[in-house]
């Protein structure tokens, strides 16, 4: 009987495809990632199904778009009624395990910020706008990641799994502002913890000056990315002593912002070594020319979750300082891959790399994400290495997306995907024509008044992206122009081209229709 195969799968926060040596890189070092694309298959052409957080790690545990399993942008938690791959594998005997960020339900517990008005003469029952949902995911089983009711493990909160996994040790937030488990362990190591993290307790340094980044106090041993890979390697020493295969998702909530590398990663990377991106300062949509306007002004707070538009100063700082982030990662990779070896399991043990969005990273001047499909937000790296498999590095030029991982792990763990699963084995299937993006915004932005539905079509050569409500639209030829520069969407010489995507696209969405569930009976 074939022996099943356990999973590593690592996943980053908000990391560029072209952040990586193996994606090109000649400036950041990533030798542990590298080497797992030295030694596997990567994905050159990988697109997310969505380019925010909650909304894409969804559609990687379900294999599903975000326009079928509900979870459509942050706030909205992924329904307990929706399968997972993860469930699937338990089911069939795999120990899961999960350690890091999981963001399938939202971490603030903030109220949505967009108000219900009753219409003048209407009744109004509630004092919130009826759902087409009954169960509309506000219960208490959906509270279990909000930071401020995270006084003991998430674990010790659970009745039963969670979305599958029968252990989680779970981080909230991002740099040295994470919380959840975390931050209970990091309290149990340093008494007075909360005093090293913030900018309000950072380290003097005034060589960096950006927006959102500061020199936290937190020593690398207490950063979460050091946990993260401690409790990884603790877990599968577990494992060693099981005859159960297993499944370990290990998932760094970096390198997203704020920018705050700890120790000697914080100045790893020179600034002045950076190069800015080719279409730096480049791009004249509304709301590019918005933002770089608002950044003239000082209008723009940037602090928060919105894109900004940031000085070439400020970029290089930023970028350093995302390297030294990606690096530290890496080596907590390596530091979780040896450990794999050492116990033996590295011959049986399948490990994925990915991350769950990109960011602008200075494209056009920008930072962050939201709103606008540049390739740095939407094409993420893609990595493959089966130990059973020939050693050569191998590059996959077929497009791929987030919601193929599900059914590639399911295929090759042996067991049969759910219905209603809309991703590929991509192994054993051809590359489709096209690929959709989808994003829904809550809130509006700068350079925005109202909040955008956009649906982004990708093929070998052209981007297209579609927006409700706007009276623009954009087109790129990403074989001649790939830094999406030039919008060709109202040039007349690509009139046939324009709608050649649009009926691509229409055929993708209705293959994207939902085909769950199965009918019990015949009418």
């Amino acid at each position: 009987m074939t022996k099943h195969p356990n999973f590593l799968f690592i996943i980053t926060d908000q990391h560029r495809a072209d952040h990586l040596g193996c994606y090109g890189n000649t400036i950041v070092q990533t030798p542990n990632i590298d080497g797992l694309a030295a030694r596997g298959t990567r994905w050159d052409r990988f697109y997310v199904a969505n380019p925010i957080c909650m909304p894409n790690r969804a559609s990687i545990m379900t294999g599903r778009m975000c326009s079928v399993h509900g979870a459509r942008h942050n706030g909205i938690p992924l329904s307990k009624d929706h399968t997972t791959f993860v469930e699937l594998l338990r089911d069939a005997g795999y120990r899961t395990g999960l350690i890091g960020k999981s963001h399938l339900q939202s971490f603030t517990g903030l109220p949505a910020t967009n108000k219900y008005e009753p219409r003048e003469g209407m009744s109004a029952p509630s004092p919130h706008l009826r759902d087409a949902y009954k169960d509309n995911r506000h219960s208490t089983d959906y509270d279990l990641e909000v930071e401020p009711k995270w006084n003991r493990p998430l674990a010790e909160r659970l009745d039963g799994d969670f979305y599958g996994f029968d252990h989680v040790e779970v981080t909230t937030g991002h740099a040295d502002q994470a919380a959840g488990d975390y931050i209970l362990w990091a309290r149990e190591q340093h008494r007075d913890f909360d005093s090293l993290i913030g900018p309000e307790n950072a380290l003097p340094d005034n060589r960096i000056d950006a927006p959102q980044a500061w020199r936290t106090a937190v020593p690398e041993d207490l950063y979460s990315t050091s946990w993260i890979a401690d409790r990884s390697e603790a877990w599968l020493a577990e494992q060693a002593e099981q005859d159960a295969p297993f499944f370990l998702q290990m998932s760094f909530p970096d390198p997203h912002h704020p920018f705050t590398p700890p120790g000697r990663y914080w100045d790893m990377y020179d600034p002045s070594d950076v190069d800015l991106p080719a279409s730096f300062g480049q791009g004249e949509l509304p709301p590019i020319k918005a933002m770089r306007k608002a950044l003239e002004q000082g209008t723009d707070p940037r602090d928060n979750q919105n894109p900004f538009a940031v000085t070439e100063d400020e970029a290089r700082a930023i970028i350093a300082l995302t390297y030294g982030m990606i690096t530290m990662i890496d080596d907590a990779i390596g530091r979780v891959l040896k450990r794999l070896d050492d116990l033996g399991l590295a011959d049986n043990t399948v490990v994925i790399f990915t991350t769950d969005h990109g960011d602008y990273m200075g494209d056009h001047g920008l930072m962050l994400k939201l709103l606008l499909h540049y390739q740095g937000t939407i094409r993420v790296p893609f990595i493959w290495h089966d130990p059973t498999m020939p050693e050569d590095a191998k590059v996959e030029p077929g497009l791929g997306s987030s919601i193929d991982i599900a059914a590639t792990i399911l295929t090759r763990a042996g067991i049969q995907p759910f219905n209603g699963l809309q991703g590929r084995d991509l192994f054993a299937s051809p590359a489709p024509e096209a690929v959709v993006v989808e994003e829904d915004s809550q809130r509006t932005m700068t350079g925005f008044d109202r909040p955008q539905r956009v649906r982004t079509l990708v093929t070998d050569r052209y981007r297209m992206s579609l927006r409700e409500g706007e009276s623009w639209s954009e087109l790129y030829d990403l074989q001649d122009d790939p830094c999406e520069t030039r919008n060709l969407f109202d040039d007349p010489s690509c009139a046939n081209v324009r709608a050649q995507l649009t009926e691509v696209m229409l055929k993708r969405l209705i293959d994207l229709q939902d085909r769950s569930p199965l009918p019990a009976y015949r009418a």
